[in-house]
Parts: C-alpha cells; sequence; structure tokens
C-alpha cells in the first residue's frame, strides 16, 4: 500500500483504505471524468489501486454519446470492466439537437456484448427546472427503457428529486428484467416501493455523511440481495475522504460503512454486494469468470 500512498498525496487524492477481505464490485464509475481532472488517474491507474485494495471489477457508465463510446472500447480491452451506455437527462436537456442522433448511437452500442447496462438515463429535476426540458427528459428517459428491453440489458436509473415521475414513466410501459436505482437518494418508503417492484437500490459515498440520516433509512430497509454499492467517481467521496476527488478505490470505505450499519460480518457483505452485482447487471465478468 505504501507505493500508492506517495503517489496518491502527491495527486491531492485520499490515502489508500486498507484492503477487503473479499472482491467487490464499484457499480458505477467514470473513470474518464477522474482521469479528466487535473491530477487525475489514469483509468488502469485507477484500476490499479482500487484492484488491490478489493474493489476488482467496474461499470464503467458513459453519460451522451461519446463517453459510452469511449465506456465500451474500455471493456473491450478490460476485462473487469463491462460499459453502461446513455444519454444523461442532464445532457438530453441541455443538447437537444443532439438526442435524436445520440439515440442512435446508444442503440448500435447496446448490441456490443462488453454493455451490461442502458444508464444512467432517467430524470433530474434538480438541474432542470424548466417544464419543457423536463418533458424531454421523460421522452429521452422512455427510449432508454425501451433499447434496454429490446437487447435485454439492464435499466439504469439516475433519479434527482423526481422520485414520483421516474415511477410514472417506469408504469407507463413493459420493463427489462433488470433495473437498478443509481445513486439511490430516497427515503425509506421509496425505498420499499423500489425494492417491492424488483430494483436493486445503489448507494454512494453519501450514505456516510453524517446529515444524511433518511438515506441510512432507506439503507436499513433495502433487502441483502438488491443492495449495491457504488462511487459515481470522481464524485460523492465516501467519509472520511470526504471533500477529496474519489475514486473506486474508495469504495472500501462505503462498503465497510454499509457492512456495519446493518451488522453484518464484512467478509460476507463483500461477497452478498459482488453477488448483487453481477445479478444486477447478468452475470459474473472479470479474469476469473
Amino acid at each position: 500500500m505504501a507505493s500508492y500512498d506517495t503517489l496518491l498525496a502527491d495527486r491531492g487524492l485520499p490515502p489508500a483504505p486498507a484492503p477487503l477481505p473479499a472482491s467487490v464490485v464499484d457499480a458505477h464509475t467514470h473513470l474518464d471524468a477522474a482521469a479528466a481532472i487535473d491530477g487525475g488517474l489514469t483509468p488502469a491507474l485507477a484500476m490499479e489501486i482500487a484492484a488491490s485494495v478489493g474493489v476488482e471489477r467496474l461499470v464503467q457508465v458513459g453519460c451522451d454519446a461519446a463517453g459510452s463510446e469511449w465506456a465500451v472500447a474500455l471493456a473491450e480491452e478490460a476485462p473487469t470492466v463491462v460499459a453502461n451506455v446513455a444519454l444523461h437527462p442532464n445532457e438530453v436537456a441541455r443538447h437537444p439537437e443532439r438526442v435524436a442522433e445520440g439515440l442512435e448511437t446508444i442503440a448500435r452500442l447496446a448490441r456490443n456484448p462488453h454493455v451490461r447496462g442502458v444508464g444512467e438515463t432517467g430524470l433530474d429535476y434538480f438541474r432542470t427546472t424548466d417544464p419543457a426540458e423536463q418533458a424531454r427528459q421523460r421522452d429521452a428517459f422512455a427510449a432508454h427503457i425501451e433499447i434496454a428491453r429490446e437487447r435485454g440489458l439492464t435499466l439504469v436509473i439516475h433519479d434527482r428529486d423526481a422520485h414520483d415521475d421516474i415511477l410514472d414513466v417506469l408504469a407507463a410501459q413493459p420493463l427489462p428484467d433488470r433495473v437498478v436505482m443509481h445513486c439511490f437518494s430516497g427515503d425509506a418508503a421509496f425505498a420499499r416501493r423500489c425494492a417491492d417492484l424488483g430494483f436493486w437500490l445503489s448507494f454512494p459515498g453519501v450514505v456516510t455523511y453524517p446529515a444524511n440520516s433518511a438515506l441510512r433509512e432507506a439503507l436499513a430497509v433495502t433487502p441483502r440481495t438488491q443492495l449495491l454499492v457504488e462511487t459515481d467517481a470522481p464524485y460523492l467521496t465516501p467519509v472520511p475522504a470526504r471533500g477529496k476527488r474519489n475514486s473506486p478505490y474508495l469504495l472500501a470505505h462505503t462498503v465497510r460503512f454499509v457492512a456495519e450499519r446493518r451488522g453484518w460480518d464484512l467478509t460476507a457483505a463483500c461477497r452478498q454486494m459482488s453477488a448483487n452485482a453481477f445479478a444486477a447487471f447478468g452475470g459474473h465478468w472479470g479474469d476469473d469468470g
């Protein structure tokens, strides 16, 4: 670990946590965005450091056509990575001129065998308040749902301040077999609604923040087999590294926090969360699988 500590400190990144006792999956990350930040880790180095602490597999997520192409290219090269492809709802709101062509790209990429999910798609009413732009998000969300269903892929949902509308859009058409609520942000009641629908709930580092008691209540009621963990790196860095840039290796902090809050043995928790990720994204991937 010491060999990485100096490298990380030189880049203004937090030290690596102690290794986990069993392998885990970062269910949602953005290695391209992290690498683009000044001092950011290259994807190869980010994966190497993550693996050294037990975060051995990643789901790389695209947020626009170019980012989705990048995610697929990485997954083609790295057997421990699978790709998700989509137009992020804020991309849809800000660039309506790109939506039609972008959806064609997503539909094409969704045929690639290294793609396991369509997302992150959904609704974001925090950054998008204009009713016309919100309507455009709903239309694009519905189109992503159709792509995921037709290709047999997991639907990965971005939901910010839009819980009821998310469920309304989902109820309006047939769904794919697997649905993940990325960066879950609801309370216990919403967690139960999503869990009852068979969705996986993915918890990022913000669950460790002292003020987020409602999110911890949601964590407490999430069924053991429907719980995922993610970094959403380079964002949402967990305690005790909050305030620094996030990276997949820091998922170990969130895993330990979740295991402690749920009263789980840490080794068993790691194995359960990995099994959940494989179930959520259509099966095992990586060098030994």
